[in-house]
């Protein structure tokens, strides 16, 4: 298999595990899950690009930015298979319902919906649109999309790379691995598609990195580390944080 060829199966892995979009059958030999991970913002880039044009569709047809808004979150929603606000429920209810780790685990794996995830999802998605609402009534519709999209999946990237697994076995195990250049490539990939957004782009970093940073901690904290469910939590929390920044500016 040439450079490129296995480039192009790590995006397609990459693909596969952040979105429902059918990427077609790998050949061997398939990447392993880790040596995709440099893909994640290039995932994101395709995901906002999406968003984008649908969010631009709806301020053409004569939506409010409110509605357009609300699109947006129900079309990413649909595209991911709700992956990450699945994530952000699981982790909920675990740090919430659990007084121990391997309980908190336990209840993070359980496919229910608890009150806690209910409030945490409730109120991220809120937050997320309403702070859209605010962005997109300054005029700016498109590139937010974009570049938040590839810029908080860089931050699953950066948890994944510096969080050991709080399991032996599980998505966040099978994709953990550190050191090499991927993450350098996710950053760099991230910060070339976010560069558009100018002298905010250092806030709404500066925003995701302490949301990530604390989503990281607190799994370290309760449950001994990184699982697919924080990665996905990690996502949600970013992207919120980076929205709200963003609505600082306009």
């Amino acid at each position: 298999m040439t450079l490129i060829s296995r480039r192009i199966s790590e995006l397609r892995l990459a693909g596969m595990l952040l979105t429902r979009v059918p990427m077609g059958t790998l050949r061997d030999p398939v990447p392993d899950l880790p040596d995709a991970r440099w893909a994640y913002p290039l995932v994101g880039l395709c995901l906002g690009i999406c968003a984008g044009l649908i969010a631009c569709i709806g301020a053409a047809i004569g939506f409010n930015y409110g509605i357009t808004a609300l699109l947006v979150v129900a079309l990413c929603v649909l595209i991911t298979g709700g992956l990450h606000e699945d994530g952000m429920a699981d982790l909920a209810d675990g740090f919430g319902g659990g007084h121990t780790p391997a309980r908190r685990l336990e209840i993070m794996r359980d496919s229910r919906i608890g009150s806690y995830g209910v409030l945490a999802l409730g109120l991220a998605l809120a937050l997320k649109t309403q702070a859209m609402f605010a962005v997109f009534s300054s005029g700016s519709v498109f590139w937010p999309l974009v570049a938040l999209a590839a810029l908080s999946r860089f931050f699953m990237l950066a948890v994944q790379e510096f969080l050991p697994p709080a399991r032996s076995d599980g998505m966040g195990f099978k994709a953990h691995k550190r050191g090499g250049w991927r993450i350098w490539i996710g950053l760099a990939t991230a910060l070339v598609v976010a560069f558009p957004l100018g002298w905010s782009l250092f806030a709404v970093v500066a925003a995701m990195a302490l949301a990530s940073a604390a989503l990281a901690w607190q799994a370290k904290r309760l449950v001994g580390g990184q699982t697919g469910d924080v990665l996905g939590a990690v996502q949600l929390a970013a992207d919120c944080a980076g929205w709200l920044a963003l609505s600082l500016f306009v």
